[in-house]
């Protein structure tokens, strides 16, 4: 069973648009979902950050390759020894490495799904990416986390709909967590800043939850 270790690699550019201020939605009276960007999730000082990795958690592009640079050799290396122990990361499922020289203090890894039009199973993977990521943020005694947008680049699945299975899978799961207090969607650009925020705003007014923005 996967439960600690793992990792990645890669450069991605700084967004360039300014970041506007964050929806921040009230899950329960102590818990928060908050959406920012566009911003860079490396630089992140919450207690785990997410990545969007590969199923071999030896490093790639994107969020995955920019994690791996910044954080050094010691998540590859932890990545290395999962592997070793346990196989390839199935999609959907999520583990953690300590966090190298980032600000926060652990990485949780975690497998998207590849788009292939919906009909593979693809939003119940994506579903599971977030509330196994929280389940082992919880298990850690861990009260902040930050995810990227996953699967929205290379594997393809539409910004719209990812967001609509994002915040609703990462609210639910929070309010259920022992220990979490906040979840943070750090997008990096804008287009996928605004789908985030209206899934939100439709997630919040569905479920009758105060926000902020």
């Amino acid at each position: 069973m996967f439960t600690s270790f793992c990792a990645v690699t890669c450069s991605i550019a700084r967004p360039m648009s300014k970041p506007t201020e964050p929806l921040r939605i009230f899950v329960t009276a102590e818990q928060t979902l908050l959406i920012t960007g566009p911003g860079d999730i490396t630089r992140e000082s919450c207690d785990a950050i997410v990545n969007a990795a590969n199923s071999s958690l030896m490093g790639g592009g994107g969020v995955d390759g920019a994690i791996h640079r910044a954080g050094g050799p010691a998540i590859l290396e932890a990545c290395r020894l999962i592997v070793a122990r346990h196989g390839r990361l199935p999609a959907g499922k999520a583990v953690s490495t300590p966090g190298g020289r980032l600000a926060a203090k652990h990485v949780i890894h975690t497998v998207g799904p590849v788009w292939s039009g919906g009909h593979r199973n693809e939003p119940e993977t994506l579903a599971s990416c977030y509330t196994e990521s929280i389940r082992v943020a919880d298990e850690l005694g861990l009260r902040t986390i930050a995810f990227p947008a996953i699967s929205t680049g290379v594997y393809g699945y539409p910004v719209d709909l990812a967001a609509q299975v994002a915040v609703a899978s990462a609210a639910d799961a929070l309010a259920h967590a022992a220990h979490l207090r906040q979840v943070k969607f750090v997008l990096f650009d804008t287009v996928a800043l605004q789908q985030f925020c209206d899934a939100g705003k439709s997630y919040a007014a569905n479920k009758s939850l105060k926000t902020d923005s």
